[in-house]
């Protein structure tokens, strides 16, 4: 699933509300412990793009998850 999630990011990076919509729902598919991979990844590969959303999407799944 973690292959997938990180598929599916590369495909919608290009729209803002859509990136954070399925990093969003791939957060809530993972396994935990593959939850901090995606996170790793997520910054090294969009952090130039998408920082805020990866902050705010990112702090908040660590109050919930």
């Amino acid at each position: 699933m973690l292959e997938y999630t990180k598929t599916i990011l590369l495909k919608v990076s290009f729209d803002l509300a859509l990136f954070e919509k399925e990093l969003r729902k791939g957060l809530k598919h993972l396994k935990k412990e593959e939850r901090p991979q995606l996170r790793i990844w997520c910054y090294s590969k969009f952090s130039d793009m998408h920082l805020l959303v990866l902050t705010s999407v990112f702090m908040e799944a660590s109050f919930v998850l």
